[in-house]
This record gives C-alpha cells, structure tokens and sequence, in this order.
C-alpha cells in the first residue's frame, strides 16, 4: 500500500482529489445500485427533492467538502445542492469557481494547495510545497477564503522527530506571510490505519493529534492550526470531546465523515456527531465544518441527514 499512496496525485483541489476518488466511487456506486435503481438519484437534478434547509439554527457553519460529491454533481450543481441544504460553503474547489460560489451566497471556506504524499517533513519537496502555499495564501486573502490545507507529507524512511523539525523549520518561513495575509494554514492530521484509497493514508507522517500539535506549538504562529478531522482522530486516537477540548485553541477547521468505512453519518458507523458538534460549539469554535465524507448510496439523502445532525 505503501508504493500505492506515493503514486496518489500530489494535489488536494477538486482536479486532484477527484482523480484519486474515481476507483473508489465507482465501487460505491455499484454498491449503491439497487437502491439508487429503486429510487433515482437526484444526481444532476440537485433541486428535484429539495425539502428546504437541513440547517436551520445558524450555530454550525457547514460546508460541503467538493471531491466527495463531484462524481454526482458540476461545481455549479453542487452550489445549489449546499445552498438548498442551508450550508454556507464548498471547499478544496478550484479558485476558478470562488466567484461562482459568492454568485450563489456561498464561501470557500479551505482552500487547497500541496498534497497529502509530498509534504512539508521531506526537504527535497519543501521549496515546492512552500511556493504553492504561498501562492494559494495570496489568492485566498485575495478573495476572503479563510484558511488553506496542508500536510506533513509521508515518511519515507523519515523518523518523526526529524520529519516534526523540517516541518518546523518550513512553516516558520511561511508563517509571516500568512500573518501579513490574514490566512490560516490548517495542518490535516490523517489516519495510517485504514488500507484503503482516500479512506486511509499508510505511511502519513502526522498520524497522531498530538504529534500534530506539538508541530504547531512549536512554530508558535496562530496562522498556523489543526484541521480536526474527526474521522481520522477517532480511527487513530479516540477520545474525541476530550481532545476538542483539550486541543481548542489550536482547532482552525473541522472535517466529518462515518467510522468505520468513511461513509454517510448514520446509524451503521460508531462516531455520535450530535454531542461533538455541540461540545465543538462550546469551545467558542467559530470556523467552518466540512462534510467529507464518500456517499454509499443516494448522496442527497445522506448530506441531508448528515447536515441536520450537525445542526446542533
């Protein structure tokens, strides 16, 4: 699985994260079938079982996370769909659609850059990954996009406590820069349990919250935060409210998704998203939610549900 991930597109924006998704969703659709051929898919009609909002009580900033529901809806499809829902973004979407989204009331909320496979831990893909944030920071300030993602990158053969000091050493070159642009660099934490494309990161150097936040502790800049993805903290860690709390003021952004299997938010997984959210929103948390994960079967029926739960 190893030689697998390194051959993964280095890009996380909705060309690159869609590439990934594609072998992936098409096994879920094929799974899907049945239920999708007994009731059709609103896929390219996203107006057609419009209920009105999902969200309706405004504390819960969500936002559709776009690679996981391109193989169902276009960009602009997919604005409707999270407009129709009561979400207020799209997120990892190419910059070219940012205007689209404020046409529709929209924002993007994380903006994509580098990729998960050739990060910020390996000094021979450090000057490349730097150029690319600093590029996308100066887009993102440019159009009001609060944050931009990042990652430590693979080990490759790199022992943690180097990879955390090159890691270190980089971001405190572009810190300043996100400092002066008023944009947040949010560094994902990822799973390297699960042996399965987009569902799982073997070798992924910052596997661990805690790894992740002595990096950001250490570079000591508050443009520089943690994307909780609560997928992957449950699968890797666990103990999710208390770590919310715990780790608060590092949070800079949130992604959702179902354990096991990173699917629909619902009864079949072990993660109970409506005491999260809420004990998220207690913190003070201000930032966005993004659902992110990879649909089973009717994908509006499953963003639906999954956007009330969280609509706490």
């Amino acid at each position: 699985m190893k030689n697998a991930n390194k051959q993964l597109p280095t890009g996380i924006n909705s060309h690159t994260r869609r590439g990934v998704l594609q072998a992936t969703a098409a096994a879920a659709v094929a799974i899907a079938a049945p239920a999708l051929a007994a009731e059709p898919s609103p896929a390219g009609k996203p107006d057609a079982a419009d209920k009105g909002p999902a969200a309706t009580r405004g504390n819960v900033k969500q936002s559709l996370v776009q690679w996981c529901y391109s193989k169902y809806w276009n960009e602009e499809e997919m604005a409707r769909v999270a407009k129709s829902l009561g979400c207020v973004s799209i997120e990892l979407i190419d910059p070219k659609h940012w205007d689209m989204l404020k046409k529709h009331g929209l924002t993007c909320a994380i903006a994509g850059s580098h990729g998960f496979t050739e990060g910020m831990n390996n000094p021979k893909y450090q000057e490349k990954c730097l150029a690319t944030l600093r590029s996308r920071i100066e887009e993102c300030s440019s159009a009001g996009v609060p944050s931009v993602i990042t990652f430590t990158g693979m080990r490759d053969g790199i022992p943690d406590d180097v990879g955390m000091d090159n890691c270190v050493k980089a971001y405190k070159r572009i810190v300043g820069w996100a400092e002066a642009k008023r944009v947040t660099i949010c560094l994902e934490m990822l799973n390297s349990r699960v042996n399965a494309t987009m569902k799982g990161h073997p070798g992924y150097q910052g596997d661990h919250t805690d790894y992740c936040i002595e990096l950001i502790k250490r570079v000591g800049s508050e443009r520089l935060k943690l994307l909780f993805d609560i997928y992957h903290v449950q699968i890797m860690d666990g103990d999710v409210i208390n770590r919310i709390k715990q780790h608060k003021d590092y949070i800079g952004h949130v992604h959702t998704a179902g354990n096991p299997g990173r699917g629909e938010l619902d009864d079949k997984q072990e993660i109970n998203y409506p005491p999260i959210l809420r004990a998220l929103m207690d913190t003070g948390y201000k930032g966005y939610v993004g659902q992110e994960f990879i649909p089973t079967r009717d994908p509006l029926v499953g963003l639906r549900e999954a956007v009330a739960l969280c609509d706490v």
